[in-house]
């Protein structure tokens, strides 16, 4: 059985429980996007999972956060996206799908 959830009960998924300082409100927002557009783009429906969210993305200020950990031969924000997946939430932070 699957349950169709709104926005805002993506966004309080994720502050009820323990990995509530995960994301931004404004990352949370772009996750929630991202996953409706992956919904329908291969129509079918995923499974709204919290942690496994929090395990497989990660969101980064901005390019220099994201080189402490990946390093910095990534430039730009292109060279990440030929690596993995980008979701863009502003001018500078951004959400990857961690690799």
């Amino acid at each position: 059985m699957k349950r169709t959830i709104n926005r805002f009960q993506f966004r309080q998924g994720f502050l009820d429980s323990e990995r509530k300082n995960h994301f931004s409100y404004d990352g949370l927002n772009e996750l929630y996007e991202f996953f409706t557009e992956v919904e329908e783009s291969m129509e079918t429906e995923l499974e709204y999972d919290v942690i496994a969210i929090c395990c497989d993305y990660a969101e980064y200020d901005n390019l220099k956060e994201f080189q402490n950990d990946y390093g910095k031969e990534y430039k730009s924000i292109e060279d990440i996206q030929n690596e993995t997946v980008v979701i863009p939430i502003d001018n500078d932070s951004f959400i990857i799908l961690q690799f």
